[in-house]
């Protein structure tokens, strides 16, 4: 996990280099399409990743999406009207059935197509108008992390493609720099705080609360501690009542419009005499981490992914525990 977590920046780097032509071919088709709506399918860490794409379609190209559940079409056999809509599919493998099922029913059902996949030549890949390889290599951890970054990578330039949002583009450039900036953020003072505990809160707004969703269920795989991810507006309601003297939370904030809201509710949970972090400079109780900024707001939530997973897989190990082999997983599981 710790050699694939390094090898982010280098990745992102060769999906960018070689994905090019097909991402801005199957960007120009979108447009081209100009649908009414977009659906995801994915599951896992892909499903997060398909969450932090809802966010981004949503605010540059201004189409809603939404997430459909792969059992529609596997287990419950149904048809849905798609006409004038476009399909993200996201899998790693591109070999879990439902996934593939989907997929195959949505391209049935009059949308347009298109698979995020690090094995081109899967099943999911034929079930596709336009097969993007996110091109993360070999990973081999459980835990997915470049291939998180590479899928969320494959999916913003999409969307700029489809755009023409050349400010985005350029972010997209000089991301693996950040990244590489990224992994060395040193998040360990986070780590006295979750002595001692089973349980935290993961926290985000916007893209980040799709991060924050990854982040939690990294927490769950690699540790074996459970973690919950809230909106950062969420938490002040029913799940405020578990906060207590000492109870941990991380919260993930971008540079972008939800930063000060992030911090006000950092500060608020700080005065319940809860040990809360941000990766922020806005707040004035809550303890602020170390980020890398990317100069572009959905870039930003990808460089705090990476900087989470240098440090969970660390904290992992800190614990006893072996990140690259979570109980009772496995790297593919192919649901049906």
């Amino acid at each position: 996990m710790r050699r694939e977590i390094a090898e982010i920046p280098q990745a992102t780097q060769r999906l960018l280099d070689s994905g090019g032509k097909a991402l801005a071919e199957a960007g120009r088709d979108i447009r081209a399409r100009d649908p009414r709506f977009l659906i995801t399918v994915a599951r896992g860490s892909s499903d997060h990743v398909a969450s932090y794409l809802k966010y981004a379609v949503e605010l540059t190209a201004g189409i809603p999406v939404a997430s459909v559940g792969p059992s529609v079409a596997s287990i419950y056999g149904k048809r849905l009207r798609l006409e004038g809509s476009a399909c993200l599919s996201i899998s790693q493998s591109g070999k879990s059935p439902d996934i593939v099922a989907m997929a195959q029913e949505a391209r049935r059902g009059g949308a347009l197509s298109i698979a995020l996949t690090n094995t081109p030549d899967s099943p999911l890949a034929d079930a596709a108008d336009h097969t993007i390889d996110i091109a993360a290599g070999v990973e081999n951890s459980v835990a997915a992390t470049k291939t998180f970054v590479n899928s969320a990578v494959a999916g913003l330039a999409l969307m700029a493609h489809c755009t023409d949002d050349a400010d985005l583009l350029a972010a997209l450039q000089a991301l693996p720099e950040h990244l590489a900036r990224a992994i060395d953020c040193d998040w360990s003072p986070l780590a006295g705080a979750l002595d001692g505990e089973n349980s935290l809160f993961i926290l985000g707004r916007g893209p980040s609360f799709a991060i924050a969703n990854e982040a939690a269920l990294k927490f769950k795989e690699t540790c074996g501690l459970h973690a919950e991810a809230y909106s950062a507006a969420e938490v002040m309601h029913g799940p405020l009542a578990l906060v207590r003297k000492g109870f941990p939370v991380l919260a993930l904030a971008a540079r972008d419009r939800s930063e000060l809201s992030m911090a006000d509710t950092a500060d608020t949970l700080s005065t319940k005499q809860a040990a809360v972090f941000i990766t922020s400079d806005m707040v004035s109780r809550a303890r602020p981490l170390p980020f890398a900024a990317t100069g572009h707001p959905l870039t930003d939530p990808l460089a705090l992914i990476v900087s989470y997973y240098a440090f969970i897989e660390a904290f992992a190990r800190q614990r006893g525990l072996n990140p690259d082999e979570p109980r009772n997983l496995k790297k593919v599981t192919e649901t049906r």
